[in-house]
Order: C-alpha cells, then structure tokens, then sequence
C-alpha cells in the first residue's frame, strides 16, 4: 500500500509567501507602500505620511525597499521616492488591507 504523498509545509526557505511576508512585515513598510502608492514623494513627504517615523527608521526601512527592488530613488537632494514594478504588483495587496481595515475595524 502507498501512502498518499503530503504537500511541502509552508514557510520554508523556498516559500514564496514568508519571503513577501519578510519584505512587507516590518513596521512602516506597509504604510510607506500605501504613501507611494499615491504617487512619488520626497523624504520628508513619506515622513509626514507616516507620522512617528523617525528620520532613521525611515531611511533604514527606504534603502530595504531599495535593495528589495520594489522602491526606486530618483534624483540627489532632493531624491523623489517611487514603487517600481515589482513594488507595483503589491498593490492589490494594499488596497485589500486597506478595505478590510475601512469595513472591519475602523468605525
């Protein structure tokens, strides 16, 4: 008799849903997507977007999202941030949270 073979567990190195989860679970990263999603801003524009974020934080969580390829800088003093493609295709994701949130736990 053979046993029926079991699907891969998630979450493992290869797991494309931990890896997306990595890049977007930190704290701010989904609010800085949401910001860009508007439209391109500067540095002290994505600050005011999400109001507490120190100035280091900031830089540090941008230059993640630099080096993930989602965000592109533009431009020295002022550089303009803006999604590239791939930060593009989060999207969807966002404007979900951003509905569930409306409907489920905003009054």
């Amino acid at each position: 008799m053979t046993r029926p073979s079991t699907p891969e567990p998630s979450g493992g190195p290869d797991c494309p849903v931990a890896a997306t989860a990595d890049l977007i679970a930190g704290k701010w990263t989904l609010l800085l997507l949401s910001a860009l999603s508007e439209e391109p801003r500067r540095f002290n524009e994505l600050q005011r977007a999400a109001a507490g974020i120190s100035p280091h934080t900031l830089t540090v969580r941008l230059r993640a999202l630099e080096d993930a390829g989602v965000v592109l800088r533009e431009g020295t003093r002022p550089s303009v941030y803006r999604l590239d493609e791939s930060g593009r295709e989060l999207l969807p994701i966002i404007d979900v949270m951003r509905s569930f949130g409306a409907r489920w736990l905003l009054d």
